[in-house]
């Protein structure tokens, strides 16, 4: 079995795969639109790239993995896989804005910032999870 032809599973991982795959398509137009300033606050000062592009091309990529995630019944454990590497890449982020006391998105303590920081490992499991990758990864 390839990453791109996965086994039939759950109603439940389904409803969580296309769940998932909503919010990050609504994070991805997010990024692009309305809530642009908030995400270019987040970006860390030490990253070498400009603020607007890295919150244009991660919103992007938010809106391909979402619909992806939403679309690809059989290629989901490639897609799982894929969400969950995002979701660890942009992980610094997070810590940065805990580090440097970036206030966003109402996360404006750095109590609410660090509690933030244990969300991020929920949202790698639930891609792994609701995709099957984590359960499917001995069959491939």
């Amino acid at each position: 079995m390839s990453l791109w032809d996965a086994p039939p599973t759950t109603r439940q991982r389904t409803a969580a795969r296309v769940l998932l795959g909503g919010i990050l398509v609504f994070a991805g137009v997010s990024h692009l639109t309305f809530a642009r300033e908030e995400f270019v606050a987040q970006v860390p000062d030490w990253f070498p790239v400009s603020d607007d592009p890295v919150v244009l091309v991660s919103g992007a990529v938010e809106i391909g993995l979402g619909a992806a995630l939403v679309a690809f019944g059989r290629g989901r454990i490639g897609v799982g896989l894929l969400a969950a590497a995002f979701f660890v890449a942009i992980f610094p982020g997070n810590i940065a804005q805990y580090l440097e006391h970036t206030d966003a998105f109402g996360l404006d303590t750095d109590r609410k910032r660090f509690l933030r920081l244990f969300f991020q490992p929920l949202l790698v499991a639930w891609a792994l999870w609701a995709t099957g990758a984590w359960r499917d990864r001995r069959q491939r």
